[in-house]
């Protein structure tokens, strides 16, 4: 058929044919099936909407009817379109049934509808947009939200003005991004609508990379589900539910604290005014739901846009409002969310149908034998096409559609002090946020965390702690020195010299290791990196060991010295040099070194940490402290500490066991029997005590290090102190007592053993020899002594010569004489005391006596005179027959009965108990 100028086929309707025969039979018998639009001429839309007052959703449409009717009237003031639009209302009343019986009555009894507008109730909808492809009709919507109408394989001639419910996740994914939450939990009502909008956005935050913590769903009561989330630490809940269910989830958030400046939550934005109020079916009050809902971000599309630009039909967003408002009242209707989306969809239809027009005039000037009827497919497809085309400023902003898909604006609202105020909106075409400066108001200073923030916090040592302990250790290692200096500047003293200085210089350097281990057990990971931390690991353990090893190996192998000296039976001539000791504490050396080295390779010791339990922030900071520990450990920590314990354990024992042996040698200089054992019980008592604790306080920092310092700083300078000290007091007091009272004290057993060989000093090893030294230098002491008493005695013996009368005067002021003859008398080891002293000086040889002097003391002078053998022996036949009778007896030398000068001493008592003690003393003489 050939179409006149002005006028258009419009193809809408594409029956199946065996519905199209059935409906045609029963009321279009004999009817064209084509439809021409003349210019002027009305075009029929069909519009499917609840219009019962009872039925559900029916206020949406109520308010809807005003802002189609104007956007007709806007339409034909324009002029720009050759059609006027009318249209028919089917009452679906949101029924399933009668909303299929309304749309079936509409096609066969009503007129040809070119398309069909509406569709409210999500279940209607869905059913009678899944039928439009077989009769090849278009549907646009403008309340539909249901996230299900969205599947274009299902519904592919279907359309919305209004954003779907899914709409919004992009949005919230952009909401989240902006504030750098990366880390939600959901909260959903059982409901497909609300399933629907949880899943897309679960596809939508994992494109985001923004993780979900927890997803719960729930029915009626959510506390449960609340409280799920909280034990989650979920800080950014998500919500789907309607508002009846809205206020039961808020009053669990009031119960279990989960408002405020730790809580941030996202719900739905198009619940009722003042839902709260009206809805609240729990025990909380208002002012409770208002506490926790307080901060609350509402996500809803736009219903009319901000922008105050003239759209299509030539008015802004607000001067339409004002015309729609103007049509409410004159109605007595109330408004509806809706109405702008209507308005526009109207517009979309108009624009939709002249380029339709447009397109068939261009087909039919190609084709003018060719006939558009309403069974052509090629027109419901070209709807379609440019449908998807559309593109104008309209009153609800930019109108687009991709995929069916209205891709609106999205507006955020916050609730603030009792009533929601828009902070922001999303442009779904340009994907732009746009927030108003300083609209929204947080409970706290920042906005909330994602989670609870767990900072890592490293349990260190306190810096005032340990610089306390480092300046403790440091005068430590200054005392030790100073011994140091001291050991070296006096290393040629008889004192210093039998003590073995070279070993003492092992002792301190010991010592000084052991201190410099103090300074590295205060580091941690807040001062190296982890890889120079286990570095430290290894460094502190081998000084440590070694310098223990080169303290108590130094000590033990002197005290080994002194007990192979003065153990040796045969009292043969044993000279042990100090090489020999250097030997034995390298040979302790190298153990430490083989089982340090085998335990670097075959077990190193590494960093590992520790973390404990999240501690709240003592700051009252939104954050968790979960304090972390760095430990040096390995694999088999155990076995490598029970071989050094064994190890050094053992040393300590021999140390113990030859400080025993050696308890007798009374010798100060050599012997430090009594203080090696001192030092080795402090040492043990600390060492194990330190053990325990340090391993008690292992998640305690500062006392274990404090444990640790004070055991090692209290044993190195005991230790040091003990071997030192009494050698400085010596040196200071009394310089010469190393040489004074040398004397070898033995057990009982010892005793009958050597009673042969006790004055056998010659055998002593190169410290010996320095000890014979002094013994010479009192033996020439006493010589003179003895020379100075010979003059007195013969000046006294003279005197008695001439005047015998005085002899009681003269016994009595030379008392103190006599007294220091007769104490020179029990130096004697003889059987006869008088002939002994009388022997003594007659069987030595002067070079004999004299021989070990200073060859200054060769030229004797007078004293060589007085000293002869005659000089002597004629003092002596003076002398001895008086001491017999008149000095011995009132001392106490000799009983007075005794009258032979003959008579053995050691047959009076007294004698019989006079100490021993000097009797190797005598043999230097």
């Amino acid at each position: 058929m050939f179409l006149p100028t002005g006028c258009l086929l419009l193809s809408v309707l594409l029956f199946h044919p065996a519905l199209a025969k059935v409906c045609n039979d029963r009321t279009k018998h004999g009817q064209d099936n084509s439809w021409f639009a003349r210019d002027g001429e009305n075009l029929p839309i069909m519009v499917l909407m609840p219009m019962n007052e009872s039925a559900l959703m029916s206020g949406i449409s109520q308010g809807i009817e005003p802002a189609v009717q104007l956007a007709i009237q806007h339409i034909r003031e324009s002029r720009k379109y050759s059609f006027s639009l009318i249209t028919k209302i089917y009452d679906t009343e949101c029924d399933n049934a009668k909303g299929l019986r309304a749309f079936f009555d509409a096609i066969c009894y009503g007129p040809k509808h070119l398309m069909i507008f509406g569709g409210v109730c999500p279940s209607v909808t869905s059913i009678i947009a899944e039928s439009l492809e077989g009769w090849n009709l278009v549907q646009l919507s403008f309340a539909a939200t249901t996230p299900v109408l969205a599947d274009k394989k299902k519904y592919p001639n279907f359309f919305r003005t209004v954003p779907s419910d899914n709409a919004v996740n992009p949005a919230v994914v952009k909401f989240l991004t902006f504030y750098n939450w990366s880390r939600v939990g959901t909260l959903t009502q059982d409901v497909q609508r609300f399933s629907e909008v949880r899943n897309d956005l679960t596809s939508e935050l994992e494109k985001a990379d923004i993780q979900i913590a927890d997803t719960e769903s729930f029915s009626n009561d959510p506390c449960v589900n609340v409280k799920k989330l909280k034990d989650n630490d979920v800080r950014i809940i998500i919500g789907q539910f309607d508002e009846n269910l809205a206020s039961k989830v808020f009053c669990c958030a009031y119960n279990l604290n989960m408002f405020g400046s730790k809580y941030q939550w996202i719900i739905p934005g198009w619940y009722q005014g003042n839902w709260w109020e009206q809805a609240n079916s729990t025990n909380c009050t208002t002012k409770k739901l208002l506490t926790a809902m307080e901060g609350y971000i509402s996500v809803d599309f736009e219903p009319l846009s901000a922008r105050q630009i003239k759209g299509i039909s030539g008015r802004t967003p607000k001067e339409y409002e004002r015309e729609y408002s103007r049509e409410l009242q004159q109605k007595g209707v109330e408004s509806s969310k809706f109405h702008g989306f209507a308005y526009d969809g109207i517009w979309v239809i108009a624009k939709t149908l002249t380029r339709v027009m447009e397109l068939l005039r261009v087909k039919q000037r190609q084709n003018t034998f060719h006939n558009f009827t309403v069974d052509d497919r090629e027109v419901g497809k070209m709807v379609l096409d440019v449908m998807n085309e559309t593109n104008f400023f309209g009153v609800t902003g930019q109108v687009m559609f991709r995929n069916g898909e209205r891709m609106g604006t999205i507006k955020f609202n916050q609730f603030q002090e009792g009533r929601e105020v828009k902070v922001g909106e999303y442009n779904a075409i340009a994907d732009v946020l746009d927030l108003i400066n300083n609209s929204i108001r947080f409970q706290g200073v920042e906005p909330p965390k994602d989670r609870t923030f767990v900072r890592l916090q490293r349990r260190h040592i306190n810096v005032p702690l340990y610089s306390i302990l480092s300046t403790i250790t440091i005068l430590g290692m200054l005392m030790a020195g100073a011994f140091l200096f001291f050991n070296i500047k006096n290393r040629n003293h008889r004192l210093i010299k039998m003590s073995s200085p070279y070993m003492n210089n092992l002792i301190i350097l010991g010592g000084m290791l052991s201190y410099a281990s103090i300074f590295l057990f205060g580091l941690d990971g807040g001062f190296v990196s982890d890889k120079e931390f286990e570095t430290l690991c290894t460094v502190r353990t081998w000084i440590l060991i070694v310098g223990y090893t080169t303290a108590f190996g130094a000590m033990f192998a002197k005290t080994w010295r002194v007990h192979a000296i003065f153990k040796n039976v045969k009292m043969k001539k044993k000279i042990i040099k100090d090489q020999k000791l250097l030997i034995i504490v390298g040979g302790m050396l190298l153990i430490d070194l083989c089982i340090l080295i085998c335990w670097q390779i075959v077990d190193p010791l590494k960093r590992t940490v520790e973390e404990y339990s999240l501690e709240a922030d003592p700051q009252g900071r939104d954050i968790a402290i979960r304090p972390f520990l760095e430990h040096c450990e390995n694999t088999h920590m155990s076995i490598w500490l029970g071989i050094v314990y064994a190890y050094k354990g053992l040393l300590m024992l021999f140390g113990c066991f030859l400080a025993w042996e050696t308890r007798n040698v009374s010798i100060p200089a050599l012997n430090d029997s009594k203080y090696i054992g001192m030092s080795v019980y402090n040492v043990g008592i600390m060492c194990i005590i330190g053990a325990a604790v340090s391993f008690l306080t292992r998640d305690q920092p500062n006392v274990q290090f404090c444990i640790v310092a004070l055991v090692i700083i209290f044993c190195s300078t005991i230790t040091l102190c003990l071997v030192f000290v009494p050698k400085f007091i010596t040196m200071r007091t009394n310089p010469d007592a190393a040489t004074q009272n040398r004397r070898l004290q033995f057990t009982q057993n010892q005793k009958k053993e050597d009673s042969k060989t006790s004055t056998s000093v010659t055998s002593v090893n190169q410290a010996n020899t320095s000890r014979l030294d002094g013994l010479q230098t009192d033996n020439h002491r006493l010589r003179m002594k003895i020379t100075e008493l010979d003059k007195e005695l013969e000046e006294v013996t003279m005197q008695l010569q001439d005047t015998p009368e005085k002899t009681p005067y003269i016994k009595q002021n030379h008392y103190p004489d006599a007294n220091n003859i007769l104490s020179i008398r029990n130096f004697t080891d003889g059987k006869d005391g008088e002939k002994s002293i009388l022997k003594n000086h007659l069987e030595q040889k002067p070079q004999a006596q004299w021989g070990s002097m200073d060859p200054s003391r060769i030229n004797r002078g007078p004293l060589e005179d007085i000293n002869s053998p005659e000089h002597i022996q004629r003092r002596l036949s003076l002398q001895l027959p008086i001491l017999h009778h008149a000095y011995l007896p009132s001392i106490g030398g000799v009983d007075a009965s005794c009258t032979s000068p003959n008579g053995s001493p050691g047959s009076s008592p007294r004698h019989r108990h006079m100490p021993p003690s000097y009797r190797v003393m005598v043999s230097g003489l």
